[in-house]
């Protein structure tokens, strides 16, 4: 499908007879209308690439069974003059309290693309000697306020075997935060469920949100299952960007220091100081067309 998008960017009746078919792809029920949604980016990219206004930066995030897609896509947008990367990501890597693979894909119109440099060591039994000159990976104890010890059981089986429950104690990330994550048990070493399940504030600082973020609306642990992590967004888009180190590691910070504001209130403003740390804007950087506006 990817294919036949490109190849009928030029055409009229070649385009009609694609969207047609990606519409109702998009209908179907399960994996097949999820692979309809998936492929909307590319239309949206070679649409602006046909009007002349290509983006300058493309950047998407999807669970893993999706980097085939992006290596498609990948072919087609280097063939239009961009550079461009995918690999899958381990959110711990990048500070995240939390063990998330993603396929990610980032594509530049100037310039090369780049993949975000590795910040913290992955959470495995045995690093490479590269890895242990990191930081250490994010823990739970560290962002919750939560007394050690505690272990967590995932509502998931281990290898597929759902009568084997993961385990993950206080001083290691969390599992993959899903919409499900209320299923997880909680509570001391060997006493299961002894502890209150995570609520919607410690399934955000999970995934790196501020704990008094202000989330809104229906099924609000699936808002957060479904939502990249801040702190690896952050990193993504400073790569996607070529804003460099400087402007990331200010970016973290100011993450990392920030409150949540108010849902009614404004962006806040440079120079705002947060738990006695001065937080500069988030990215200091115009982007040029198609968006005009302060990232």
């Amino acid at each position: 499908m990817a294919d036949l998008m490109a190849e009928s960017k030029n055409s009229k009746r070649k385009r009609a007879k694609v969207e047609a078919e990606l519409t109702e792809l998009a209908k179907a029920p399960g994996d097949k209308g999820r692979t309809g949604l998936v492929l909307e980016p590319l239309r949206w990219a070679l649409t602006a690439l046909a009007e002349g206004e290509p983006y300058e930066a493309i950047v998407l995030e999807q669970v893993t069974t999706v980097l085939p897609v992006w290596e498609a896509y990948a072919t087609i947008l280097r063939d239009e003059g961009y550079s461009v990367e995918t690999a899958v990501l381990r959110a711990e890597e990048y500070g995240v309290p939390q063990t998330r693979k993603r396929a990610v894909l980032i594509a530049r119109r100037r310039g090369p693309a780049m993949l975000p440099e590795k910040t913290h060591r992955p959470f495995r039994k045995k690093p490479t000697p590269e890895e242990e000159g990191r930081r250490s990976y994010v823990t739970m104890v560290d962002v919750l306020d939560r007394l050690a010890p505690f272990e967590v059981i995932s509502n998931y089986g281990t290898g597929g075997d759902p009568r084997a429950r993961g385990r993950r104690h206080h001083d290691e990330p969390a599992f993959t935060v899903t919409g499900k994550i209320r299923r997880n048990r909680v509570g001391p070493p060997g006493h299961p469920d002894a502890d209150p399940r995570f609520d919607d504030a410690e399934a955000g600082q999970l995934q790196s949100f501020p704990r008094d973020f202000p989330w809104r609306g229906k099924d609000i642990p699936q808002q957060i299952g479904n939502a990249i992590p801040p702190l690896l967004g952050v990193h993504i888009l400073a790569a996607a960007l070529g804003l460099g180190n400087e402007a990331r590691d200010a970016a973290v910070k100011k993450a990392i220091a920030c409150h949540a504001a108010a849902p009614e209130s404004a962006p806040l403003p440079a120079g705002h100081r947060s738990n006695g740390v001065e937080v500069p804007e988030l990215f200091s950087v115009q982007v040029a067309s198609p968006v005009k506006q302060a990232v």
